[in-house]
């Protein structure tokens, strides 16, 4: 007689009971069960991420009262987690945690931390990252939102070390080529996952503590590898007001095109901070009467924003290097001897102030060259590379056209001259 027990046996009993118990998820709970009778796997892992990605629709009570999807991690996906590719294992326990945490940070944090604490070795080092990092993002929620039980100072020292220590392991992981572990999967997409969770926790954190430069750096990070249309529509919303107000009062924060043209941008049109994208492409284009004019029409808005009222200075201060550093990209560079008067007008500023704009762009690194106090001039030899509108990549298109042009009337003309001779 065969001694021989299913060891997933209780899990699909399990999906069986809630099937029974939420008929309106009897057919997932059902697909579960089956993928696991069928020993399916990688099909199980993306069905439960799935599943538990979507708690406003998906999110019960089991018979007993306990959260469904802490009932589903622990009975079902515990019970093959060995099988699982230890990647997707890490984002479904931390789905059930975010689920979790708004009526029960300690079980949260608790599904995390088990999963540290038991399962390190086998989750591989990005995985186990991946973990740390929304384990500290979740802590760092709580935080903000005055949850007991969360030691501020303490979590926040924590947090620090954490990113500077994950920093390196992720420095290293480049260097080697180290993928993100797990088995199955595609290897890009898993970097750009762990990537994203790194990047939002140091956002976060950045938020917390400041300074927003350093906001500014993590959050543009983050962009890069979280997909915009998987967030929800406040965080996007919340996303494009911090990145924006980073933009304008971070120090050293002086090339944000790519923010301008990201779609997060847009996330903010139609909205009350709709004022921002104006602000936002009025600096990044160097224009200050645009500048002046929003600043004018939405006094009110940016009155009640302490982040731009408690910079002011600084934000004035970029816009005018900002638009100094456009006139001299828009030159030819066989034409880069500026008139200190040329310039005042550009940046609306007296003449006898702008001497002190030239320093401190060269002091900053914005610009190289040299200035002629006697003759009134600047020469600029280089100016800060930037990331460009179509405008400004047609122009640029344009002028290499017309370099290659010269370049073959030189061309011409040398070889010419030596048939000559």
């Amino acid at each position: 007689m065969s001694t021989f027990t299913d060891p997933t046996a209780a899990a699909q009993e399990h999906c069986e009971v809630m099937a029974n118990h939420a008929p309106d998820l009897a057919e997932q709970y059902q697909s579960l069960a089956t993928l696991l009778q069928k020993k399916l796997y990688h099909q199980l892992t993306v069905a439960v991420l799935e599943f538990v990605s979507s708690p406003d629709q998906t999110l019960r009570t089991t018979p007993d009262g306990t959260s469904s999807y802490l009932a589903l991690y622990d009975r079902v996906v515990l019970s093959v987690d060995k099988k699982l590719n230890q990647l997707t294992l890490a984002r479904i326990a931390s789905a059930v945690a975010d689920a979790t945490a708004p009526t029960d940070g300690d079980s949260a944090r608790t599904v995390l931390e088990n999963l540290l604490a038991d399962k390190r070795d086998r989750l591989g080092p990005s995985a186990a990252l991946y973990v740390e990092s929304k384990l500290a993002l979740l802590g760092l929620g709580l935080l903000s939102r005055g949850a007991p039980g969360v030691d501020g100072p303490k979590h926040l020292a924590s947090t620090k070390e954490l990113l500077r220590k994950n920093e390196k392991v992720l420095a290293e992981q480049a260097v080697g080529g180290g993928g993100a572990g797990g088995g199955g999967g595609d290897a890009q997409s898993d970097i750009a996952v762990v990537l994203s969770a790194h990047y939002e926790c140091a956002m976060v954190y950045r938020k917390a503590v400041g300074p927003p430069e350093a906001y500014y750096r993590e959050a543009v990070q983050y962009l890069h590898y979280a997909p915009l249309d998987a967030l929800p529509a406040d965080e996007r919303l919340a996303l494009a007001t911090d990145l924006s107000m980073a933009a304008l009062t971070g120090d050293g924060v002086y090339n944000f095109g790519e923010v301008v043209q990201h779609p997060i941008l847009q996330c903010l049109v139609g909205t009350a901070n709709a004022w921002l994208v104006e602000l936002m492409e009025a600096s990044a284009a160097g224009d200050v009467a645009a500048f002046k004019a929003v600043s004018t029409r939405h006094a009110a808005e940016i009155a009640a924003q302490p982040a731009l009222t408690g910079r002011a200075q600084m934000v004035q201060e970029k816009i005018t290097l900002l638009a100094m550093v456009h006139m001299i990209f828009e030159r030819p560079s066989s034409e880069r001897t500026l008139r200190l008067a040329d310039i005042a007008r550009r940046i609306e500023m007296a003449e006898d102030q702008v001497e002190l704009v030239v320093m401190r762009a060269l002091s900053l690194g914005l610009i190289r060259g040299s200035m002629d106090q006697v003759d009134g001039t600047v020469e600029v030899t280089w100016v800060m590379p930037r990331v460009l509108d179509a405008a400004q990549l047609s122009d640029l298109a344009g002028r290499f056209g017309e370099w290659a042009v010269k370049v073959s009337q030189t061309k011409d003309y040398m070889s010419e001259q030596a048939f000559v001779a």
